[in-house]
Parts: structure tokens; sequence; C-alpha cells
């Protein structure tokens, strides 16, 4: 399977597209039978073994207390804002809805570390710009502290180019407390 965050990125020839057009594009791309979590996970040239604030990163996650969790996502999709001795605090899009997940990649992007969007771009992101900015207040709730030693896997970075196509696409892997299966949500 080709890279699905590059397919899409080349049919946005570089501009800038809306909600809707996104929708359209994972709508296709899921729907083709090509799509393939693993595929992504396997992309070896973008696995790395750390995370470094105000990129993004996509991996598999077993969490220590899940006994006791009403909710928790297997497979976050996380904007690390800080580090710390055993881990990382970041925003888990996951928990947010599509379309406030788009707004809000749309807002981060201001915050973007050079003028240009390269692979080596990233956010200048903290717990106090998550609190006082209102077009961030709704990622409060998403924020999630990650523990090293309970991630499952290397972190698949991924480029700003491709953030938004990443935040649609249907990733989450969310288990319930109360039920035996994951369950995802679209």
């Amino acid at each position: 399977m080709t890279d699905p965050f590059e397919s899409i990125r080349l049919n946005a020839d570089g501009t800038r597209k809306s909600y809707k057009w996104y929708q359209s594009k994972i709508n296709q791309l899921t729907s083709s039978n090509k799509f393939d979590v693993s595929d992504i996970m396997n992309n070896e040239k973008q696995l790395v073994n750390t995370i470094n604030p105000g990129n993004m990163y996509l991996f598999y996650y077993d969490p220590k207390h899940k006994a006791t969790l009403p909710i928790y996502d297997t497979m976050p999709l996380v904007l690390p804002f800080r580090a710390v001795s055993d881990g990382f605090y970041g925003i888990n899009l996951h928990y947010l809805p599509y379309m406030l997940r788009f707004r809000l990649l749309q807002s981060l992007t201001k915050l973007k570390s050079n003028n240009t969007i390269t692979e080596n771009s990233k956010i200048n992101l903290s717990w106090k710009i998550i609190n006082s900015t209102s077009t961030l207040l709704p990622a409060r709730d998403a924020v999630k502290r990650y523990l090293s030693n309970h991630v499952r896997s290397r972190y698949l970075k991924i480029n700003m180019n491709d953030w938004i196509t990443a935040s649609q696409l249907p990733l989450e892997n969310f288990v319930y407390q109360n039920k035996s299966k994951s369950i995802k949500r679209k």
C-alpha cells in the first residue's frame, strides 16, 4: 500500500483544503479496502524511538491503570508538549470529534517553529498555551499522561504536512471498561 498521508497530500496540491475535502478523501481511502493501520505503523523511515515535544506521533499503548479506566485508547495520536522523567504529557486527538481535531490543528499550525512547513517543523506548545488560548480550550480534556514503559511500539512521527490527514483517519482504538472488545469510532 502506498503511504496514505502522501497520497492525500499529493491530491491537495499544496493548498489548504476544507474539512469536507479531507473527509471525502479519507472515506475514499478507508472504503477501498487498501487501508490497514499495521501498514502505517510499519513505515520504517518514520519510526523513531523517542518523542520530541511539538511533533505528532502515533503508537501502540497499554495503560498502567487500564483496569480502572472507563475508556482508553490503545493507539493514541498525540501532540506531546511536556516530557517528564518517566514519559510525557500530550494531547490525544482521538478524544476529540473529527471536526474539532481539524479546527484545532489549523489553529496549532500558527504556533509552528518556522515559517514554512517541512518534515522538521514542530509547534511551540505548552500547558499554559493550551489553558489560555480560547481555540485550544477544548483540547484540555484530551490531555493525557503517557508512561514510556507502557508504550508497546516505536513512535510513528507524522510530519506537519500530514497532521490534518492523520487526525481524520479512523486510527483510534478505544477500549471500554464494561466491554470486552475494542470499538472504533467513525
